[in-house]
């Protein structure tokens, strides 16, 4: 018999992400795949309900019936309770899950003995690549953040030569070089602006500059005996800190993306550097979710510090609703590859590095030991 996968429409305030486009979901239907899409449950991203059922998806109007009868949920936002509650016990569920925000809810997929992969646990390896939704996600994230930024000064971003004389470009710093911020890094660069960027990871500093901006580091030798790094002295430390403040508070735009996965976000921007940045400077803090890099960000909304606005936008991927839910789409196509057999099967190999880094809950048990140390308190 096929595997039952469903594709609920999701219900989290502001989500227009769906997770399953309707080309992804007719090669699971080629492969041989029941897939069943809640009635809806693209239109935010204007994936229309003909669209599925063309590519031969089949359209379900009760959630309630569409969960009931799955062995595979695919998702974007972590399940509500109610989503819980109308999933057969033992189904497959894949999506992000944010456990260090809804301990409640991991336990109550752990009681219904569901099986959870939470997809900003897939291990970053080589192999992994085409099934990191963090890094497709990012991606839209940090070019939505340059264009905010755009937006929101008021000012030109490239150099303008007019009747009327030369318009200076504006000066972007971008903090945080993962893939959001080389996202955001190339964005602004495309629109004119002169960009530097900022990362503790020194190795971070060559893509930064095959993108045409400048990396921030200090001109120090910390290279120790057999070719190694050393760890640089306070004195160092000091510098450096000293460094990325004085870029802060030199530049128009400030972009941060820096985030550490189950803890609150890191502050790299204080109050009294927002103080004293220029008159009409930007700040746009992708790491609002998580508690913010600037110390006066609030999620969600825009404040005015002085003469300087901090944006703090709230699930920016959702916002380019048409490509991330493409991009994310496949993620999970590649990801379910992994647990889906030639014959029309689901089957679980633990010792795959993918299966095993990523899988939150399974067989009743709390598998991520810090989301068990959280729920449980370390309990085995």
């Amino acid at each position: 018999m096929a595997i039952k996968i469903a594709v609920p429409k999701e219900e989290a305030p502001g989500e227009r992400r769906v997770a399953l486009v309707p080309e992804v979901a007719g090669k699971l239907v080629r492969q041989g795949h029941a897939v069943a899409v809640e009635s809806g449950a693209g239109v935010g991203a204007h994936y229309l309900d003909d669209a599925y059922e063309k590519v031969g998806a089949q359209l379900v109007e009760r959630r309630t019936e569409l969960l009931g009868g799955a062995q595979i949920v695919l998702k974007v936002q972590p399940p509500t309770e109610d989503e819980i509650d109308a999933l057969p016990e033992g189904a497959v569920l894949i999506g992000f899950m944010y456990p260090h925000r809804y301990p409640e809810r991991v336990a109550k997929m752990r009681d219904k003995k569901l099986t959870v992969f939470a997809m900003e646990l897939v291990p970053r390896i080589t192999r992994a690549q085409a099934m990191d939704a963090l890094s497709s996600q990012a991606t839209v994230a940090g070019y939505k953040a340059a264009l905010i930024a755009a937006d929101t000064i008021d000012r030109f971003l490239p150099m303008l030569t007019t009747a009327a004389g030369t318009i200076r470009p504006a000066q972007v710093l971008v903090l945080g070089a993962g893939v959001a911020g080389l996202q955001a890094i190339a964005t602004a660069k495309r629109l004119g602006a002169v960009v530097s960027a900022y990362d503790v990871r020194r190795a971070a500093g060559e893509q930064v500059r095959s993108l045409g901006a400048k990396f921030l580091e200090l001109e120090i030798d910390a290279e120790a005996e057999g070719g190694y790094a050393r760890e640089l002295t306070e004195e160092e430390k000091a510098k450096e800190r000293a460094m990325v403040e004085e870029a802060i508070v030199a530049a128009d735009i400030v972009i941060t993306t820096a985030n550490i996965p189950g803890r609150r976000a890191p502050i790299l921007v204080t109050k009294d550097m927002v103080e004293r940045m220029k008159p009409g400077s930007v700040i746009v803090d992708l790491a609002a979710e998580s508690g913010g890099n600037c110390e006066v960000t609030q999620p969600g909304e825009t404040v005015q510090v002085g003469d300087v606005r901090v944006v703090g936008p709230l699930n920016l991927p959702s916002a380019l609703a048409v490509h991330a839910s493409e991009m994310y789409a496949k993620n999970l196509h590649n990801f379910l590859e992994l647990i889906l057999t030639e014959e029309g099967g689901l089957e679980l190999d633990w010792d795959d590095e993918i299966l095993a880094g990523s899988v939150l809950v399974h067989d009743g048990e709390i598998k991520h030991a810090p989301t068990r140390e959280l729920v449980e308190g370390g309990a085995a």
